[in-house]
């Protein structure tokens, strides 16, 4: 388990991805510990997409894996 502080240094992400991790996270009711599942499922993405950076649509599917409960149990 990684501290939410190296969370935020490993998943940088720009204002509008921000936004929309915020709205999520209430409109979803998301802890602060799937707010940071969230955020390393995009980075992973991320990383698959060959990307530095996590884009918008790297969050949008980290959320669609997250909100659809596919990850439900993992750990």
């Amino acid at each position: 388990h990684l501290p939410g502080k190296k969370i935020e240094a490993l998943c940088r992400i720009d204002a509008d991805s921000q936004k929309l991790l915020i709205s999520a996270a209430r409109r979803f009711s998301l802890s602060a510990r799937g707010y940071d599942k969230v955020l390393l499922i995009a980075r992973t993405i991320a990383d698959l997409d060959e990307s530095e950076t996590i884009a918008t649509s790297h969050l949008a599917e980290a959320l669609q894996y997250r909100t659809s409960g596919i990850f439900d149990g993992v750990r």
